[in-house]
């Protein structure tokens, strides 16, 4: 890690913008490293970087009646869907939510 003294809170916004499809594995290396020692919180639509997460890492945002709604992924009740595709692909299916 290249910074010692890492801050409590760490919100980056889709920051795999302009990152080279391979490079992404290490964004969330450096990503999950980092939670280690601080709260990071991430926006995304990248398929490729929610597919480096495990289920139970994600938190989906949806709009409901004007309002945000947060909800955490449950591994078990989708284990099913985790058995046969990724995360990335159930959530490109909106089986999980988060869809604009």
């Amino acid at each position: 890690m290249l910074q010692k003294n890492l801050p409590k809170l760490i919100i980056l916004d889709e920051p795999e913008l302009g990152l080279h499809p391979t490079a992404i594995t290490v964004l969330a290396g450096l990503l999950k490293k980092a939670s280690v020692r601080s709260q990071v919180i991430v926006s995304t639509q990248s398929v490729n970087l929610v597919n480096e997460f495990e289920a139970g890492d994600v938190i989906v945002v949806d709009r409901e009646e004007g309002a945000s709604t947060f909800r955490r992924l449950d591994t078990e009740s989708l284990q099913d869907w985790l058995d046969r595709y990724s995360l990335g692909d159930i959530w490109e299916k909106n089986v999980i939510g988060g869809a604009p």
